[in-house]
């Protein structure tokens, strides 16, 4: 399986993550976005940019509970709350927003 970025393919699983996490770029974002069919907005893109530096930083993508709690201290508690997540992710804030973000998918997300 694979994405076209760009003219470039990336490799993704079966499910469309990305195999290797130096492929992500803000375009191969955008991409696996549309494969979710999602209309990438700022606050979408404020979460993956979390997501990003928290997979930096502790080398796991978070399930949906440490997300939202993690997001709520970062970037305050109207953002960091399910209700907000799933309005901007709504097959899992977890699971579909490490996709766009590059990442594994998070442990525990069937």
């Amino acid at each position: 399986m694979g994405l076209m970025v760009e003219g470039k393919e990336l490799d993704t699983d079966e499910e469309g993550y990305l195999l290797d996490l130096n492929d992500w770029t803000r375009a191969a974002g955008a991409e696996l976005a549309k494969t979710e069919s999602l209309e990438m907005t700022d606050s979408h893109w404020e979460v993956i940019d979390f997501l990003r530096e928290y997979y930096d930083e502790y080398q796991i993508a978070p399930a949906v509970r440490v997300l939202t709690k993690a997001i709520g201290k970062k970037l305050g508690k109207d953002k960091g709350n399910s209700k907000y997540l799933y309005e901007l992710f709504p097959y899992g804030p977890a699971k579909q927003a490490c996709k766009v973000a590059g990442l594994p998918k998070p442990t525990g997300c069937i």
